[in-house]
């Protein structure tokens, strides 16, 4: 399939293919936990680079193949492929990020995005111009087809997942490799076709760019996808804002009264006690509900409801035993808000509702709670936080026997 392919530029476009799909895959995993205009910047964002990362991929590959010395490039078809490209990423973002993931509405979206691929390949193909015509072997076009949907299922699946550094890393050298395949798929079924004199100049016609400016076009492009994939590695200094003050508060919760110092340190606001504190100022009335951000704007959720709040950079998941949704609150203002009695933080990113709590168990130097509902779910305890667990769940007098814990059994409070 690479026979007589430049093995440095084939090189070069699955790196561009996989630097382009971090970067999209990277702005596109905050697009759901980002309201308003952010959210809509992200999105651009995200097309954008994966678009870019496509197209820039899929000419690095047609540079890196052996075509004939006079080829030129047609400037109307190759510009036509880039923006199909940008459109179907677009949309096909665009449509799974505003409702309900469901298979269907992926399955959809990854068909029309990979069709896009597809078209966007063969419209640059035939954007080449020479004393030659280019045909295709039927079998090449319909399984570089199935892997370009293929390649758009796996990358709609990888921006609809909640991303850290090791799965975004695997997703993006996954659609990489994919989209590098479906490219050396066709071009592994393309042939050139002599014509005659006359035949060729009647097919000429059209603004028509050599391959040395094509490739000057091309390295522009690489550096912008490098550009925004070095930016995408800077820390925010917004998503890491909550993680000192959580940690704080998780490592000196048996000091918390004897220091309050650090608190205007991590905010410039007065912060309210946190859940269970003793010997701090009078709290507000707990919230009776939480916000929820939804596709067509915000929803409220009972606390009663509530098994669980996860931080997410500077939002949390709050889960309500069947699904987790989005909230606005950071973990800092969720325990705030919420009702000590009921709740507690069990972990610097974990709030717990105790009266859902249906199992828990030693793990390693912390321990596991399990929190009923249709789909349970689990959530870590930290270290620190296991004797303040097992107090408020009724098992602090199982610990009263060296070596025991404690944990390992099911507890609720009444």
């Amino acid at each position: 399939m690479f026979e007589g392919h430049d093995p440095y530029l084939v090189a070069l476009s699955l790196m561009i293919a996989i630097l382009g799909g971090y970067t999209g895959f990277g702005l596109a995993a905050r697009i759901r936990g980002t309201p308003g205009v952010s959210a809509r910047a992200l999105l651009a964002g995200a097309a954008v680079f994966l678009a870019v990362g496509i197209w820039t991929m899929h000419f690095v590959g047609v540079l890196a193949a052996p075509i004939p010395l006079d080829a030129v490039y047609l400037v109307l078809p190759t510009i036509i492929s880039f923006l199909i490209c940008a459109l179907v990423v677009g949309i096909s973002l665009f449509f799974v990020s505003i409702g309900e993931p469901t298979l269907l509405r992926v399955a959809s979206s990854a068909v029309l995005l990979g069709l896009g691929i597809a078209s966007m390949h063969y419209v640059g193909i035939h954007g080449l111009a020479g004393q030659f015509a280019i045909e295709h072997d039927a079998a090449m076009v319909l399984l570089s087809v199935l892997i370009a949907i293929i390649a758009a299922y796996g990358g709609l699946r990888a921006f609809l997942a909640r991303q850290d550094g090791i799965r975004l890393i695997a997703s993006s050298i996954a659609f990489g490799i994919a989209v590098s395949g479906m490219h050396y798929t066709a071009m592994y079924g393309m042939h050139f076709v002599p014509l005659s004199a006359e035949t060729h100049h009647h097919a000429e016609g059209g603004l028509a760019a050599s391959p040395q400016i094509l490739s000057i076009v091309v390295s522009v492009l690489c550096f912008v996808i490098a550009a925004g994939f070095l930016l995408s590695l800077v820390p925010d200094p917004r998503r890491q804002a909550p993680a000192p003050a959580a940690a704080s508060d998780d490592a000196v919760a048996p000091a918390a009264p004897e220091q309050p110092q650090p608190v205007p340190l991590t905010s410039p606001r007065l912060m309210p006690a946190p859940l269970g504190g003793i010997g701090q100022p009078p709290r507000p009335s707990p919230a009776p509900r939480l916000p929820i951000e939804g596709a067509n704007g915000t929803h409220f959720i009972d606390a009663a409801d509530v098994r669980s709040v996860s931080a997410d950079a500077h939002y949390t998941r709050v889960h309500d035993g069947t699904r987790e949704r989005m909230c606005p609150w950071s973990i800092s203002e969720a325990e705030a808000q919420l009702d000590p009695g009921l709740f507690v933080r069990v972990h610097r990113s974990h709030i717990v509702a105790i009266p859902h709590v249906s199992f828990v168990r030693k793990e390693g130097d912390g321990a596991i709670i399990e929190l009923d509902g249709p789909s349970p779910h689990r959530v870590p305890v930290s270290r620190a936080k296991i004797a303040e667990v097992k107090a408020r769940l009724g098992l602090a007098r199982r610990n009263a026997q060296p070596g025991q814990t404690g944990l390992g059994r099911q507890g609720r409070q009444d």
